[in-house]
C-alpha cells in the first residue's frame, strides 16, 4: 500500500516495496495506491480506502498488509483493528530484512538495537520473546504494574544491554582502525544504493568471495581487503559497506554508526551507481543525503556507474572515464560492468591516480 502525499520520490508502482517484501520472504498478491494531501490521523488512508483494502485482502487471501510509508503506533494499531489482519510498514520490513541478513556479531547487535528501538514505540503485546531474556532479581513486575509498563521496562532493559555490548565492539573496531592508520594505509569505502552491485564490484577488484546477489541488502556486514594498485606502487584498504535505501530508518543509521564510520573515515568513497536503473539520479541523491547524515559528505568521491552491460547499446557512453556533477562539484566517473569486467582497467587507473602518494615538497 502506497500513499501519494505529493512528495517527489513516490513509488507509483510500489516496485521497491515489492522487492523488499520478496527479499523478506513474502509474496505480494496485490498493490494499492491512494492520493492524499496529508495522512489521516487515525488510519493514515481514511476509512473508505481502509474498507477497500480490507475487501481486497479478503478477495486475494492476503495474510498481511504492508505500507510503503512509516506508520505511527496509533495508526498501525487502528489499522489492524479495522482490517483484522497484521499491518506493518516499510520501516519494520527493512528491519526484518536486516535481522535475517546480519552475519557478524557486530551486525547482529546493531540490528537488534534498531529493532528494539522501533519496538519500544509500539507498546502492544507482540514481543513475548523478550520475556525469555529476563532473569535475576528485580525483573518481575511490581504491585499494580500494567502489562504495557512491564513491556516498556523489558524493552528498556534489553536496549541498555545491547548498547553496552555494542559499545565494546565499537572500541575493538576503533583499535583496528587506528592500526590501519599507523600503517599509513589509503582507505577506500564502497558506498551506494542497495543492489547497485557493490559486492560484485568488490569481488571483481580484490578476488574476494563476499556474498553478492541480485537482491536488496544482499550483504550487511563490512568486509575489508587489501587491493594492490600497480600503477600507484602501493596497496590500499578496500571496504564493502551496507547499501543505502530511500527512507532508511533513523534507528538503523544510529545503530550502524560504527559500520558507517568506515565511510566517514575513508580517504576516498567509491560511490557505486546502478546506471541501468531509470531512477539512478534519485538514488544518487538518497546516498548523498545519508552521507551528509553520517558526516561523510566532504570525503572525495569516485563515481562508478555499474551494470554497463545492462544499458541499451544506443545509450552507452562513448567514453568510459569522464566527470559527473554531484552536489555542485565535479567528481571523476568511470563506467564499468562488474559482471563482464568492462571498464575495470579504467577504474584501477583512476584508483591508482587517487591513491598515488603526494610528492614531498622540494627543500
Amino acid at each position: 500500500m502506497g500513499v501519494d502525499l505529493g512528495l517527489p520520490h513516490f513509488d507509483a508502482g510500489l516496485e521497491e516495496l515489492g522487492l523488499l517484501a520478496q527479499t523478506a520472504g513474502m509474496q505480494p498478491v496485490a498493490r494499492v495506491t491512494a492520493k492524499r494531501r496529508a495522512p489521516d490521523a487515525a488510519l493514515f488512508v481514511g476509512k473508505g480506502k481502509a474498507d477497500e483494502i480490507k475487501a481486497l485482502a479478503a478477495e486475494t487471501g492476503a495474510t498481511e498488509i504492508l505500507f510503503d510509508q512509516s506508520l505511527s503506533p496509533a495508526q498501525q494499531r487502528n489499522l489492524e483493528r479495522h482490517m483484522e489482519l497484521p499491518v506493518n510498514d516499510r520501516t519494520l520490513l527493512i528491519l526484518e530484512i536486516f535481522a535475517q541478513r546480519a552475519r557478524s556479531h557486530e551486525g547482529k547487535l546493531q540490528v537488534e538495537l534498531a529493532r528494539l528501538q522501533y519496538l519500544s514505540t509500539r507498546l502492544v503485546r507482540r514481543w513475548s520473546h523478550l520475556e525469555r531474556q529476563r532473569g535475576g532479581i528485580g525483573t518481575r513486575g511490581g504491585p499494580g504494574e500494567t502489562q504495557i509498563e512491564l513491556d516498556r521496562r523489558m524493552i528498556g532493559e534489553a536496549i541498555k544491554r545491547t548498547r553496552e555490548r555494542l559499545e565494546k565492539v565499537k572500541k575493538q573496531r576503533k583499535t583496528q582502525r587506528r592500526q590501519r592508520e599507523r600503517r599509513d594505509s589509503f582507505r577506500i569505502s564502497l558506498v551506494g544504493y542497495t543492489n547497485a552491485g557493490k559486492s560484485t564490484l568488490f569481488n571483481a577488484l580484490v578476488k574476494a568471495r563476499a556474498y553478492a546477489a541480485d537482491q536488496l541488502f544482499a550483504t550487511l556486514d563490512t568486509t575489508t581487503r587489501e587491493l594492490y594498485l600497480e600503477a600507484a606502487g602501493r596497496s590500499v584498504s578496500l571496504s564493502d559497506t551496507v547499501g543505502f535505501i530511500r527512507d532508511l530508518p533513523h534507528t538503523l543509521i544510529d545503530a550502524f554508526e560504527a559500520t558507517l564510520h568506515e565511510a566517514a573515515d575513508a580517504d576516498l568513497l567509491l560511490h557505486v551507481v546502478d546506471a541501468a536503473n531509470p531512477h539512478h539520479l534519485e538514488q544518487i541523491g538518497e546516498v548523498q543525503r545519508v552521507l551528509q547524515e553520517i558526516g561523510a559528505a566532504d570525503v572525495p568521491q569516485l563515481l562508478v556507474f555499474n551494470k554497463l552491460d545492462a544499458i541499451d547499446a544506443s545509450q552507452r557512453p562513448r567514453r568510459l572515464h569522464d566527470t559527473f556533477e554531484i552536489d555542485a562539484r565535479q567528481a571523476p566517473r568511470v563506467f564499468v560492468s562488474s559482471r563482464t569486467g568492462a571498464g575495470l582497467a579504467e577504474l584501477r587507473r583512476a584508483l591508482a591516480e587517487a591513491a598515488a602518494p603526494v610528492p614531498e615538497p622540494a627543500a
